[in-house]
Protein backbone atom coordinates (compact mmCIF):
# COMPACT_ATOMS: atom_id res chain seq x y z
CA UNK A 1 0.00 0.00 0.00
CA UNK A 2 2.79 2.38 0.96
CA UNK A 3 4.64 1.45 -2.23
CA UNK A 4 1.58 2.24 -4.36
CA UNK A 5 1.14 5.59 -2.60
CA UNK A 6 4.75 6.52 -3.28
CA UNK A 7 4.40 5.46 -6.92
CA UNK A 8 1.36 7.70 -7.36
CA UNK A 9 3.09 10.55 -5.59
CA UNK A 10 6.14 10.19 -7.85
CA UNK A 11 3.89 10.13 -10.91
CA UNK A 12 2.10 13.32 -9.82
CA UNK A 13 5.48 14.92 -9.22
CA UNK A 14 6.62 14.06 -12.74
CA UNK A 15 3.39 15.39 -14.23
CA UNK A 16 3.83 18.58 -12.23
CA UNK A 17 7.39 18.99 -13.45
CA UNK A 18 6.31 18.44 -17.07
CA UNK A 19 3.50 20.97 -16.64
CA UNK A 20 5.92 23.47 -15.07
CA UNK A 21 8.36 22.93 -17.92
CA UNK A 22 5.63 23.57 -20.49
CA UNK A 23 4.62 26.74 -18.68
CA UNK A 24 8.23 27.92 -18.72
CA UNK A 25 8.51 27.16 -22.46
CA UNK A 26 5.28 29.00 -23.16
CA UNK A 27 6.38 31.93 -21.02
CA UNK A 28 9.74 32.05 -22.78
CA UNK A 29 8.02 31.87 -26.15
CA UNK A 30 5.63 34.66 -25.18
CA UNK A 31 8.55 36.76 -23.95
CA UNK A 32 10.42 36.28 -27.23
CA UNK A 33 7.28 36.99 -29.29
CA UNK A 34 6.60 40.21 -27.40
CA UNK A 35 10.12 41.53 -26.85
CA UNK A 36 11.91 40.31 -29.98
CA UNK A 37 9.34 40.29 -32.82
CA UNK A 38 8.84 44.02 -33.23
CA UNK A 39 8.21 45.83 -36.52
CA UNK A 40 11.23 47.89 -37.48
CA UNK A 41 10.96 47.79 -41.27
CA UNK A 42 8.20 47.27 -43.83
CA UNK A 43 9.34 46.46 -47.37
CA UNK A 44 6.67 47.10 -50.02
CA UNK A 45 6.88 45.58 -53.51
CA UNK A 46 4.54 45.92 -56.48
CA UNK A 47 2.82 49.16 -55.45
CA UNK A 48 2.92 51.75 -58.22
CA UNK A 49 -0.29 53.62 -57.44
CA UNK A 50 0.32 54.16 -53.72
CA UNK A 51 3.40 55.31 -51.77
CA UNK A 52 4.92 52.80 -49.35
CA UNK A 53 3.67 54.82 -46.36
CA UNK A 54 0.06 54.36 -47.48
CA UNK A 55 0.43 50.59 -47.81
CA UNK A 56 2.14 50.41 -44.40
CA UNK A 57 -0.65 52.39 -42.70
CA UNK A 58 -3.26 50.26 -44.48
CA UNK A 59 -1.87 47.01 -43.06
CA UNK A 60 -0.60 48.12 -39.64
CA UNK A 61 -4.01 49.31 -38.59
CA UNK A 62 -4.60 48.18 -34.99
CA UNK A 63 -3.03 48.46 -31.54
CA UNK A 64 -1.06 45.22 -31.84
CA UNK A 65 0.51 45.97 -35.21
CA UNK A 66 3.83 46.85 -33.59
CA UNK A 67 4.42 43.10 -33.32
CA UNK A 68 5.72 41.54 -36.54
CA UNK A 69 4.67 38.00 -35.60
CA UNK A 70 1.14 39.17 -34.86
CA UNK A 71 0.85 40.99 -38.20
CA UNK A 72 2.19 37.98 -40.10
CA UNK A 73 -0.31 35.55 -38.59
CA UNK A 74 -3.14 38.09 -38.76
CA UNK A 75 -2.95 38.19 -42.55
CA UNK A 76 -2.50 34.44 -42.77
CA UNK A 77 -6.05 34.02 -41.50
CA UNK A 78 -7.83 37.09 -42.85
CA UNK A 79 -7.81 39.32 -45.89
CA UNK A 80 -6.75 42.98 -45.56
CA UNK A 81 -9.50 45.57 -45.67
CA UNK A 82 -10.47 46.77 -49.13
CA UNK A 83 -8.22 49.44 -50.62
CA UNK A 84 -9.15 51.04 -53.92
CA UNK A 85 -7.03 49.82 -56.86
CA UNK A 86 -5.45 46.99 -54.82
CA UNK A 87 -6.52 43.47 -55.76
CA UNK A 88 -4.61 41.62 -53.02
CA UNK A 89 -1.58 41.78 -50.74
CA UNK A 90 0.65 39.00 -49.40
CA UNK A 91 2.51 39.57 -46.12
CA UNK A 92 5.64 37.58 -45.30
CA UNK A 93 8.01 37.78 -42.34
CA UNK A 94 11.77 38.03 -42.36
CA UNK A 95 12.36 37.39 -38.65
CA UNK A 96 12.33 39.11 -36.40
CA UNK A 97 11.84 42.75 -37.44
CA UNK A 98 11.03 42.96 -41.17
CA UNK A 99 7.66 42.57 -42.87
CA UNK A 100 7.59 42.16 -46.63
CA UNK A 101 4.39 43.15 -48.42
CA UNK A 102 3.82 42.10 -52.03
CA UNK A 103 1.00 44.15 -53.53
CA UNK A 104 -1.04 43.04 -56.53
CA UNK A 105 -2.77 46.07 -58.00
CA UNK A 106 -5.84 46.02 -60.19
CA UNK A 107 -4.97 46.30 -63.85
CA UNK A 108 -6.16 49.67 -65.15
CA UNK A 109 -6.32 50.39 -68.87
CA UNK A 110 -8.37 53.56 -68.82
CA UNK A 111 -11.02 55.62 -67.07
CA UNK A 112 -14.29 57.19 -68.11
CA UNK A 113 -15.50 60.15 -66.07
CA UNK A 114 -19.20 60.02 -65.15
CA UNK A 115 -20.29 63.60 -64.74
CA UNK A 116 -23.61 62.77 -63.07
CA UNK A 117 -21.81 60.79 -60.35
CA UNK A 118 -18.63 62.86 -60.11
CA UNK A 119 -16.62 59.64 -60.35
CA UNK A 120 -14.27 57.82 -62.68
CA UNK A 121 -15.03 54.31 -63.88
CA UNK A 122 -11.72 52.45 -64.17
CA UNK A 123 -11.66 49.43 -66.46
CA UNK A 124 -9.24 46.56 -67.12
CA UNK A 125 -8.01 44.82 -70.28
CA UNK A 126 -11.30 42.93 -70.59
CA UNK A 127 -13.37 46.11 -70.37
CA UNK A 128 -14.61 45.23 -66.88
CA UNK A 129 -15.23 48.13 -64.50
CA UNK A 130 -12.92 47.27 -61.58
CA UNK A 131 -13.15 50.49 -59.55
CA UNK A 132 -15.31 53.60 -59.15
CA UNK A 133 -13.49 56.53 -57.61
CA UNK A 134 -13.28 60.31 -57.58
CA UNK A 135 -9.48 59.93 -57.65
CA UNK A 136 -7.57 60.59 -60.86
CA UNK A 137 -4.75 58.06 -61.02
CA UNK A 138 -1.70 59.26 -62.93
CA UNK A 139 -0.76 57.07 -65.87
CA UNK A 140 -4.32 55.95 -66.62
CA UNK A 141 -5.70 57.53 -69.83
CA UNK A 142 -9.00 59.38 -69.70
CA UNK A 143 -11.41 58.16 -72.38
CA UNK A 144 -13.72 60.76 -73.90
CA UNK A 145 -16.27 60.95 -76.71
CA UNK A 146 -17.87 57.53 -76.21
CA UNK A 147 -21.58 56.95 -75.76
CA UNK A 148 -21.75 55.06 -72.49
CA UNK A 149 -24.92 53.79 -70.82
CA UNK A 150 -25.29 53.26 -67.06
CA UNK A 151 -22.00 51.96 -65.66
CA UNK A 152 -22.04 49.22 -63.00
CA UNK A 153 -19.06 48.11 -60.92
CA UNK A 154 -17.71 44.63 -61.83
CA UNK A 155 -19.59 44.62 -65.12
CA UNK A 156 -18.40 45.28 -68.67
CA UNK A 157 -18.41 48.83 -70.01
CA UNK A 158 -21.79 49.37 -71.72
CA UNK A 159 -20.39 51.32 -74.70
CA UNK A 160 -22.79 51.74 -77.61
CA UNK A 161 -21.68 50.85 -81.11
CA UNK A 162 -20.51 47.65 -82.74
CA UNK A 163 -16.84 46.87 -82.09
CA UNK A 164 -16.22 50.22 -80.33
CA UNK A 165 -15.24 48.63 -77.01
CA UNK A 166 -13.24 45.92 -78.79
CA UNK A 167 -11.27 48.53 -80.74
CA UNK A 168 -10.68 50.64 -77.64
CA UNK A 169 -9.33 47.64 -75.70
CA UNK A 170 -7.14 46.69 -78.66
CA UNK A 171 -5.71 50.21 -78.74
CA UNK A 172 -4.98 50.28 -74.99
CA UNK A 173 -3.33 46.86 -75.23
CA UNK A 174 -1.04 48.02 -78.07
CA UNK A 175 -0.17 51.22 -76.21
CA UNK A 176 0.86 49.10 -73.21
CA UNK A 177 2.92 46.86 -75.48
CA UNK A 178 4.94 49.86 -76.68
CA UNK A 179 5.04 51.41 -73.20
CA UNK A 180 3.17 54.54 -74.25
CA UNK A 181 0.77 56.21 -71.84
CA UNK A 182 -1.32 59.04 -73.30
CA UNK A 183 -3.06 61.47 -70.99
CA UNK A 184 -6.28 60.94 -72.90
CA UNK A 185 -7.87 58.97 -75.74
CA UNK A 186 -10.61 60.79 -77.64
CA UNK A 187 -13.15 58.93 -79.74
CA UNK A 188 -14.48 61.02 -82.61
CA UNK A 189 -17.90 61.06 -84.23
CA UNK A 190 -16.64 59.21 -87.32
CA UNK A 191 -14.94 56.49 -85.32
CA UNK A 192 -11.58 58.19 -85.20
CA UNK A 193 -9.09 58.13 -82.34
CA UNK A 194 -6.91 60.96 -81.05
CA UNK A 195 -4.25 60.55 -78.40
CA UNK A 196 -2.92 63.32 -76.20
CA UNK A 197 0.66 63.32 -74.91
CA UNK A 198 1.33 66.57 -73.10
CA UNK A 199 1.24 69.28 -75.81
CA UNK A 200 1.25 66.74 -78.63
CA UNK A 201 -1.97 65.48 -80.21
CA UNK A 202 -1.74 62.29 -82.27
CA UNK A 203 -4.48 61.59 -84.78
CA UNK A 204 -4.68 57.89 -85.52
CA UNK A 205 -7.79 57.98 -87.67
CA UNK A 206 -10.13 55.01 -87.62
CA UNK A 207 -9.45 51.63 -86.05
CA UNK A 208 -7.06 50.36 -88.71
CA UNK A 209 -3.40 49.36 -88.51
CA UNK A 210 -3.25 50.29 -84.82
CA UNK A 211 -0.20 48.13 -84.17
CA UNK A 212 1.85 49.59 -87.04
CA UNK A 213 0.82 53.15 -86.25
CA UNK A 214 1.67 52.87 -82.57
CA UNK A 215 4.96 51.19 -83.46
CA UNK A 216 5.87 54.21 -85.62
CA UNK A 217 4.61 56.56 -82.93
CA UNK A 218 6.92 55.01 -80.33
CA UNK A 219 9.89 56.01 -82.51
CA UNK A 220 8.63 59.47 -83.48
CA UNK A 221 7.31 60.75 -80.16
CA UNK A 222 10.69 61.10 -78.39
CA UNK A 223 11.87 63.35 -81.26
CA UNK A 224 8.96 65.73 -80.62
CA UNK A 225 9.85 66.28 -76.98
CA UNK A 226 9.30 69.91 -75.96
CA UNK A 227 7.25 70.77 -79.06
CA UNK A 228 3.58 71.57 -79.48
CA UNK A 229 1.32 70.51 -82.30
CA UNK A 230 -0.53 67.66 -84.02
CA UNK A 231 0.99 64.50 -85.45
CA UNK A 232 -1.04 63.08 -88.33
CA UNK A 233 -1.04 59.31 -88.69
CA UNK A 234 -4.51 58.98 -90.17
CA UNK A 235 -3.30 58.10 -93.66
CA UNK A 236 -0.25 56.09 -92.64
CA UNK A 237 -0.01 52.46 -93.76
CA UNK A 238 2.67 50.09 -94.96
CA UNK A 239 2.03 51.29 -98.51
CA UNK A 240 1.35 54.96 -97.76
CA UNK A 241 3.88 56.39 -95.35
CA UNK A 242 2.40 59.88 -95.03
CA UNK A 243 3.28 61.30 -91.63
CA UNK A 244 3.12 65.04 -90.99
CA UNK A 245 3.60 67.13 -87.89
CA UNK A 246 1.61 70.34 -87.74
CA UNK A 247 3.26 72.72 -85.29
CA UNK A 248 1.22 75.16 -83.24
CA UNK A 249 2.13 78.12 -81.09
Amino acid sequence: MEKERRRRKGKRKKVGLVFLFLLLVLAAGAFVAVKVFTVEEVVVEGSELYPEETIEQWLLNDEYSWNSLYVFFKYKFQEPQDLAFVDSAVVSLEPPHTLKVTVHEKELRGRIYIDSMGQNAYFDKEGMVVEMSSEEIAGVPKITGMDVEQIVLNEKLPIKGNSVLKNLLSLTQILKKYELTPKSIKYGAEGTYTLKFGKISVRLGQAEDFNDKISRLSKILPKLDGQKGTLHLESWSENTTDITFEKSD
